[in-house]
């Protein structure tokens, strides 16, 4: 038999990208097998000592979350109290109900202007986000841009968040749990920001929002009523950037909800 031949150094990179290894955890390279194959080193003699009591060792903030019903009921408390978006924001910023706080960069927030009439939601940050600290600054964001400014808007006259303000590992899925605590926050965002239409760019954030298992194929185009408590904010799902990226033919289908949305706003 024939063996494979070992893979190159681009190979070896693209397969680590594809896997979710987008960043080196020291600025050095760890050689472990040198590590395994280091000898032991030779055993000492512990000196005889009187026993001393021991201290618990304490608990690193953010070494353990909450459980999720406990960290969601957390999450709804917290969110109902704040009064203002900068409030909320140092809400979550101190907030420790969800793990994925503890292996993202920092919290991403929101970009755009927070008066405005249109508001649009994605599912969470992505690489380029979490470096940054702002929502689709990467190929995805660029791509929105272009989305937005085709019917006359920027982020000057635009509002962009998303349902899950912390980088999930590797850009993975986030959980349902991961999910349902974060839910309280963005229902508060919303809530604030008051705008008269609500975008959810995707599956996930048009899902957990609208309350509806439809896939984005069926629910894009449509309008819903998205309640707050207080208002009632006409919503309408459209694909997300990253999706258009990765299949170009159906950017036709999200010119048609962008005109629709241009016309919403114009009429409202």
């Amino acid at each position: 038999m024939i063996p494979e031949p070992a893979p190159t150094v681009r190979e070896l990179l693209a397969f680590y990208l594809e896997a979710g290894v987008d960043c080196a955890l020291s600025e050095e390279p760890v050689d472990r097998l040198a590590e395994l194959d280091a000898p032991p080193p030779a055993p000492r003699a512990a000196p005889v000592e009187t026993p001393q009591p021991v201290a618990a060792p304490a608990v690193l903030r953010g070494e353990a979350a909450p459980a999720p019903d406990v960290a969601i009921a957390s999450a709804r408390e917290a969110a109902r109290t704040a009064p203002t978006l900068e409030a909320l924001r140092e809400l979550m910023q101190d907030f420790e109900g969800c793990a994925l706080k503890h292996t993202a960069t920092q919290l991403v927030f929101a970009d755009g202007n927070p008066q405005a009439r249109i508001m649009f939601v994605g599912e969470a940050p992505g690489r380029d986000e979490d470096i940054e600290g702002l929502p689709f600054v990467g190929r995805s964001g660029k791509l929105l841009d272009l989305m937005i400014g085709a019917i006359g808007l920027s982020r000057t006259t635009a509002y962009i968040t998303n349902v899950i303000p912390w980088r999930p590992p590797g850009n993975r899925t986030p959980t349902p749990q991961e999910t349902q605590i974060c839910l309280p926050f963005i229902q508060r965002h919303i809530e604030l920001v008051n705008p008269d239409v609500l975008v959810t760019l995707g599956n996930p954030s048009t899902q957990t929002l609208l309350s509806t298992r439809d896939g984005i194929m069926r629910t894009r185009g449509r309008w819903f009523d998205y309640d707050t408590g207080g208002r009632t904010i006409r919503a309408l799902p459209t694909f997300h950037p990253a999706y258009l990226l990765r299949s170009p033919s159906y950017k036709r289908l999200a010119w048609q909800d962008l005109r629709a949305i241009a016309k919403a706003l114009a009429g409202a």
